[in-house]
């Protein structure tokens, strides 16, 4: 078993709001009745001291949130075939399918692509722990697409100084609903946990973080009114393309989600493809840039709507 405890000192603007509700809206980890819990059982304190759930926050306060974690066990290692775009001695870029999760989590033990990619590679960095070596950055099980992963901690954290520093070039394509009124335009709305729905996420200007979403419109299909649009992605938050197209009332075909719950198309998951990948070697840096294809079911959805709008 290990302790890790982290910090978060109140500023004037949270001040006034109840320690559980503000936990739990300021940590995505913790719903509601986990934060009573943790604030019952002594693992969370103001300014060293117990206190009660509805404990109103003052300015300058510290709360400290105490995790006893289980160390995990180690990920397996698994022959699947994985699609590499490019390897090195320090990273590798592959192309990942839509339906595969990244790295191991609550359901998913195995079959995921850190497994794959230990099979493939031998070792990973370390730097994310056991449960996610190699891995710099995440998109969903139901995205296809770009990813990099990295074989050792240098690179790992040359490759997290520019996501940080917002130095990596990520563009998606994606179909959405709809028909935008504008061409081109971007999306800056703070994206943060669902107040109700924990397991969601939302534009949240209370509680939620920096979200930056550019998007341009490459087709309109009038007859199915929905349309293909490219996305640039200037931070990266948790869904944040999902969210910010939901929000823009124009979410991603096949999202079921954030978008229609009864779709008009048979997909396994959200129209959404990580297309372009650009950023410096973190040990030689050397620029790099990638651009994946569309898989197979994106390209017949695409010539099925243009098809249509030939007929019209």
């Amino acid at each position: 078993m290990s302790e890790r405890v982290e910090k978060i000192i109140v500023t004037a603007e949270q001040a006034g709001a109840r320690l559980d509700t503000f936990v739990s809206a300021a940590d995505a980890r913790l719903s509601r009745s986990h934060a009573q819990n943790m604030i019952g059982g002594g693992l969370i304190t103001v300014n060293d001291k117990s206190v009660k759930n509805g404990y109103k926050l003052v300015e300058g306060d510290i709360i400290e949130l105490r995790f006893i974690e289980a160390e995990p066990a180690a990920v397996q290692a698994e022959p699947m075939p994985i699609d590499v775009v490019y390897e090195d001695a320090d990273i590798i870029v592959v192309n990942k399918p839509q339906g595969m999760v990244v790295h191991p989590a609550f359901g998913h033990s195995s079959g995921t692509l850190v497994n794959a990619l230990l099979h493939h590679c031998g070792d990973l960095s370390g730097v994310n722990g056991v449960k996610r070596p190699g891995i710099v950055h995440r998109i969903d099980k139901d995205t296809s697409g770009l990813l990099v992963a990295a074989k050792n901690d240098a690179a790992h954290l040359g490759l997290t100084a520019q996501w940080k520093n917002h130095d990596i070039k990520r563009q998606y394509h994606a179909l959405v609903e709809g028909l935008p009124a504008e061409h081109d335009g971007v999306i800056d709305a703070p994206v943060g946990r669902h107040p109700r729905e924990r397991k969601k996420m939302a534009v949240e200007t209370r509680h939620g973080r920096d979200a930056v979403t550019e998007y341009r419109v490459l087709e309109r299909f009038y007859h199915s009114k929905c349309s293909y649009v490219e996305l640039t992605l200037q931070t990266g938050r948790t869904h944040q393309i999902r969210v910010h197209m939901a929000y823009l009332q124009h979410p991603l075909i096949g999202d079921t989600v954030y978008g229609l719950r009864k779709q008009r198309y048979q997909l396994n998951g959200q129209a959404l493809h990580a297309k372009t990948l650009g950023f410096k070697h973190p040990i030689s840096g050397a620029e790099l840039l990638f651009d994946s294809p569309l898989p197979e079911y994106f390209q017949q959805l695409l010539a099925q709507l243009r098809a249509l709008e030939e007929h019209e």
